[in-house]
């Protein structure tokens, strides 16, 4: 193992501590270009002349993408570093948000796929400069924070961009400068990240060599489980308010366009509170798995009362901030994946758990999009037609929770009593 950073008296790496902070901001970038067109839907769809299926099928082209680059984040995280591999994700992005703002079908295709790639990048890379950087006992809490700032970014994409298309500049311009921007950023984080990590396999070996962190990853049992829970969990907020959130509230419930984006906004906003908040318990208490099915109930309650209660009766703002600060305890399994997994593979199972979450979100995109046209016959969207479709991701909570009581507590007061385990020590099954 090498490593050029300096640990402080509580254990903290600084020039990784300082290189993950950076990156939080690629997170609030990459989460900012997710949600964006969820307030451009109307012009999206004049400009490329799409359906509500064609609509959904080219944003949900971004998960595609970014579940696949997953995989090859972690892994090149593991071989590699952070000091190139992140700045490279982030350079993908930027390219994909100028190809979106061309206002070309085709263009606007390839750079929906790139910024899925790229993005793939933003929070695995996040996440492995905290694990370098912080302590355990802080750990649950960082990835928290790392994903409180994205959905930051989220919540941003959507009350921030929406008066700046119809106001400062149009919806093209807005990927091109964005597109800018975020080049920069990247410049950035390449000079603040340290050349240190943890070298997996030898940069002389075969390049699928750096694929071997997966059969350990993936030959665990509880590594499914836990992709499996994030993904359910994350649904209703991919597809659900950063594809339709807006299109709900306006066509559903007959709110107005501004009003609508600062509603669907709360959504993200509720996870900036609920994440390091379900992090920081979880941490506090030594226990994941009360904390993960105690989030996901609370937000299987909140979505049934946003979808099926007269509109009115919860005072507005607190349905979506509600259900953001449940849907935190998604990151939960985040944590507990590479607790129950080997050291030695922390960036491939950051990898492999986003591989899992996102392909749930990339298949259920255009088939979302497909059932809300069924039961509209091709017509005008309307609250019935959104509670009939919503069963999906209600059915998709509660199968969420079921599988939580499978997955193995891993909470401090469960790790302190159990050596800890390598891939050297057991190959294959990491129980």
């Amino acid at each position: 193992m090498q490593h050029n950073a300096v640990q402080d008296g509580s254990g903290i790496r600084l020039p990784f501590v300082i290189a993950w902070a950076f990156c939080l901001l690629f997170y609030f970038l990459q989460y900012a270009f997710r949600s964006a067109p969820s307030v451009m839907v109307p012009e999206l769809t004049s400009a490329f002349g799409l359906s509500a299926l064609g609509v959904s099928s080219l944003l949900g082209l971004y998960y595609y993408t970014y579940s696949t680059f997953a995989i090859v984040a972690g892994a090149c995280l593991d071989r590699y570093g952070a000091k190139y591999v992140v700045p490279a994700g982030i350079l993908l992005l930027a390219v994909g948000a100028v190809l979106f703002g061309v206002g070309i079908s085709f263009a606007a295709q390839t750079g929906r796929l790139l910024q899925g790639a790229g993005a793939a990048f933003a929070f695995t890379g996040a996440v492995y400069l905290a694990t370098h950087g912080f302590p355990g006992r802080y750990l649950a809490t960082a990835v928290g924070f790392t994903q409180c700032f994205g959905m930051l970014g989220g919540s941003a994409g959507q009350f921030a961009v929406a008066p700046l298309i119809h106001g400062m500049f149009s919806w093209q311009q807005f990927w091109l400068y964005g597109g800018a921007v975020t080049a920069a950023v990247a410049v950035i984080v390449l000079f603040v990240t340290p050349r240190g990590h943890d070298v997996r396999t030898s940069t002389q070996d075969s390049i699928w060599s750096m694929f071997k962190p997966y059969k350990s990853v993936l030959s665990n049992p509880q590594s499914y489980l836990c992709g499996f829970v994030a993904g359910l969990l994350f649904l209703p907020t991919t597809v659900g308010d950063m594809i339709w959130g807006v299109t709900f509230l306006r066509d559903g419930w007959h709110i107005g366009y501004a009003e609508a984006v600062n509603r669907a906004a709360m959504v993200p906003l509720g996870w900036v509170i609920g994440c390091p908040l379900l992090g920081y318990v979880a941490d506090y208490f030594g226990r994941r798995k009360p904390v993960l099915i105690g989030g996901a109930l609370f937000m299987l309650v909140v979505a049934l009362a946003i979808l099926y209660l007269p509109h009115g009766i919860v005072p507005p703002y607190l349905e979506g901030l509600l259900l953001g600060l449940g849907s935190g305890a998604a990151m939960i399994p985040y944590t507990i994946i590479k607790e129950v997994n080997a050291d030695e593979v922390k960036g491939s199972a950051t990898g492999a758990i986003n591989f899992l979450v996102f392909t749930f979100s990339a298949v259920m995109a255009p088939i979302y999009g497909w059932v809300l046209v069924q039961l509209s016959n091709g017509g005008a969207l309307s609250l019935p037609v959104f509670q009939k479709a919503g069963v999906i991701g209600i059915a998709g909570i509660v199968l969420a929770i079921v599988l939580a009581c499978f997955i193995r507590e891993t909470g401090k007061r469960k790790a302190d009593q159990a050596p800890r385990v390598s891939v050297a020590q057991v190959p294959g099954v990491v129980l």
